[in-house]
């Protein structure tokens, strides 16, 4: 286990009805997400809607969560932006937070090459002063970032981590730990004895994603038997059946900013048969 944790829930930014940030109920959610199988939290990530946020509503977030964080959890703000300007400021900002970590995704849109990267990471890494995961997500982003210039981008001090998404890269790299950044790769990623995972389905099973930490020889059964949870909540882009699922099961977060929206009826209905698939309704929050 790391500092930061072995589990580690990329958690929902709740909103109100009006679709501002919902603070009570983010606190509400985390103290939950603790008490079910999550080591710590990745605050204003892609699934916390990060980028429809404004600077001040993702740093008050952040602060709110160091304040309030469930004793013994990990706190990591997402500081992502494809500006190295930016970037540095969310950096600085959160460090300021007193947050545990930040991660921070390759440059989206923009595409740096090879020599832009290693500027910009070097950057955030110098505005930080506390370890940097970098984000390896090219679905998302554009730009894949290869095993050798991530192993070239852990000599630089800070940059401790890479959450990696691309399952064509997984991989242990000589200099940093690796987290799962696809609920798909999390038991293969701890078979390969690396940090962990920084996952979504954890708001839904966390419990049951944690005995896979705990049961090393039930791990494949148990990821088996999780796979539709995986594959239901990314039917559709992040976060929309994530929130559909925590409404479902009683807790308050709202809907989506534009231009993300809502899960449709079909959506809803095929998030309501998963859980009830894993018997997950009768175990509504009040």
């Amino acid at each position: 286990m790391t500092d930061l944790g072995v589990l580690l829930t990329a958690i929902v930014t709740p909103f109100d009805e009006q679709l501002r940030v919902d603070e009570d109920a983010f606190v509400s959610l985390m103290a939950h997400l603790a008490a079910n199988g999550s080591d710590g939290f990745v605050v204003c990530g892609t699934t916390g809607e990060a980028s429809t946020l404004t600077d001040d509503e993702q740093i008050a977030l952040v602060e709110l969560a160091v304040r309030e964080r469930p004793e013994g959890a990990s706190i990591i703000a997402g500081t992502s932006s494809n500006d190295t300007r930016h970037a540095v400021s969310l950096t600085e900002r959160a460090c300021a937070a007193g947050v545990d970590a930040v991660l921070s995704a390759t440059p989206y849109y923009n595409r740096p090459n090879r020599r832009g990267m290693l500027a910009h990471f070097g950057a955030v890494a110098a505005a930080s002063s506390t370890p940097v995961i970098l984000y390896n997500i090219p679905q998302r982003t554009g730009t894949d970032m290869p095993n050798d210039l991530l192993a070239e981008l852990a000599q630089i001090e800070r940059l401790d981590y890479v959450k990696q998404s691309n399952a064509a890269n997984l991989a242990p790299v000589d200099g940093l730990g690796v987290y799962a950044g696809d609920d798909t790769l999390f038991a293969q990623t701890l078979d390969m004895g690396e940090c962990g995972g920084i996952l979504v389905s954890s708001h839904v099973v966390g419990a049951q994603m944690h005995r896979m930490i705990d049961e090393p020889e039930n791990r494949a059964a148990i990821d088996e038997s999780l796979r539709d949870v995986y594959a239901t909540l990314f039917m559709t882009a992040s976060p929309t059946c994530t929130k559909a699922a925590l409404e479902l099961l009683g807790h308050r977060v709202g809907g989506l900013r534009l231009p993300m929206v809502e899960a449709d009826e079909n959506e809803r209905e095929a998030v309501r048969a998963m859980l009830e698939r894993h018997n997950l309704l009768g175990h509504v929050t009040a």
